[in-house]
């Protein structure tokens, strides 16, 4: 059975820092690419940040190249997002998922077949 479970959200002031963890479970970690993505209040979610299975590509939203990075330790089943200079706007709730191998984009929400919980993130200004 497949469970991703993210954690390290919480409250942050403009210009911090914050990581976010998730750690998988239930399936061959290495054969799936892995993404992150933020409810964006409660319309489509949004595309954050994806990863390969092997860790050698990645791909950002515009929006937070520069500032986010995702990596992915193998030998823990866990996928990272480490976010800079955060920003008000980068209030959300961010979800982990898992990428359907050959199926649509990073971008395309429907591209992902099993999602965490989500973890809250709220930067104060």
């Amino acid at each position: 059975q497949v469970h991703l479970v993210e954690s390290g959200g919480g409250l942050v002031q403009a210009g911090g820092s914050l990581r976010l963890s998730c750690a998988a479970s239930g399936f061959t970690f290495t054969s799936y690419s892995m993404g992150w993505l933020r409810r964006n209040q409660g319309k489509e979610r949004e595309f954050v940040a994806a990863i390969s299975g092997n860790g050698e590509i990645t791909y950002y939203a515009d929006s937070v190249k520069g500032r986010f990075t995702i990596s992915r330790d193998n030998a823990k089943n866990t996928v990272y997002l480490q976010m800079n200079s955060l920003k008000p706007e980068d209030t959300d709730v961010y979800y982990c998922a898992r990428k359907l191998p050959r199926i649509g984009t990073y971008y395309q929400k429907n591209a992902y077949d099993y999602w965490g919980q989500g973890t809250q993130v709220t930067v104060s200004s």
